[in-house]
């Protein structure tokens, strides 16, 4: 995720890996925590995030079934897989959106020295959006395209073996 104002035409910058938060340089998410603190948003803090915990295990078992998956030669177990893939991936998503709502909405307005009246800060979670003079951005990392990439490889085995037995009937 990338931020971007006029007082900060360098950028701020996280990045979101699946068992931490940093920044992308040295200082930013020290920056990013200072600047919240101002409109009342909760610091950035990867050890409060449970999922930041267990993400990296469920990853190691799609990874590890994946291969082990792909070795055999399973049909339905490439099936199963790629079902588990998209519900655990969507599942991913949603918590990760309801973590950006809560961060951008649930503000300390007790606290805050900036009040913009019916403003929110949930960043975009893929895309761009403006935020009271920042402009956030957040692509997918490289091991996210690598995801879909693998993804899609399987999906397309599947659809590739399914053709196959059909031709052979």
């Amino acid at each position: 995720m990338r931020l971007l104002a006029p007082q900060y035409p360098e950028g701020l910058g996280l990045r979101i890996w699946v068992h931490t938060v940093t920044g992308l340089k040295p200082n930013d998410i020290n920056s990013i925590n200072g600047l919240n603190h101002y409109i009342g948003m909760k610091p950035i803090n990867p050890q409060a995030i449970p999922e930041m915990r267990w993400m990296p295990w469920i990853m190691a078992a799609l990874i590890i079934s994946g291969l082990v998956i792909a070795i055999r030669g399973a049909r339905r177990s490439l099936i199963a897989w790629l079902l588990a893939f998209a519900l655990l991936g969507g599942v991913g998503l949603w918590d990760f959106w309801r973590w950006e709502y809560d961060y951008g909405h649930n503000l300390d307005l007790a606290n805050a020295i900036i009040i913009i009246p019916e403003m929110s800060y949930q960043p975009p979670l893929i895309g761009s959006k403006q935020l009271a003079n920042f402009t956030a951005t957040a692509w997918p990392a490289p091991a996210a395209w690598a995801m879909g990439v693998s993804f899609l490889l399987a999906a397309g085995v599947v659809v590739t073996s399914r053709r196959r037995r059909e031709e052979e009937m």
